[in-house]
């Protein structure tokens, strides 16, 4: 496997994470005003194949945000409790507008990568048929 390959292999990789981790960062978002909603959070890590040298980034199984929920007072809520009561989202709309961002530009950098690799990879096919 040529080191061109192993690179396009690390920077898709990264790319499929960081979509899977956009996906969810826009549900938390959407989902921030819905009663008793969780925050869902995506783990990746890092797996390395040693006989052929490549590295590739995986999404773990996404899990929810065990913090507890926002109690809100609204008495005339159909899900209110007789305290007047409900639970609320654990969203943090600031942290997931943040993380979304960082998510973005780790994309975006994938992304740059993947085809400054195929760029380099084609010209270096041009020169071995000459």
């Amino acid at each position: 496997m040529s080191e061109f390959s192993k690179a396009l292999g690390v920077s898709a990789s990264g790319l499929q994470a960081q979509a899977a981790r956009l996906r969810h960062l826009s549900e938390n978002i959407s989902n921030a005003d819905t009663p008793g909603y969780r925050r869902k959070t995506v783990p990746f890590r890092t797996e390395f194949d040693g006989g052929n040298g490549v590295a590739k980034v995986e999404v773990g199984r996404v899990s929810l945000d065990d913090r507890e929920l926002e109690r809100i007072f609204d008495p005339s809520h159909p899900m209110a409790d007789e305290s007047g009561h409900f639970d609320g989202s654990n969203v943090d709309l600031l942290i997931e507008l943040a993380d979304a961002r960082e998510a973005q530009r780790s994309y975006e950098a994938n992304l740059k990568m993947f085809e400054q690799a195929r760029q380099m990879s084609s010209g270096l096919m041009q020169l071995l048929r000459r």
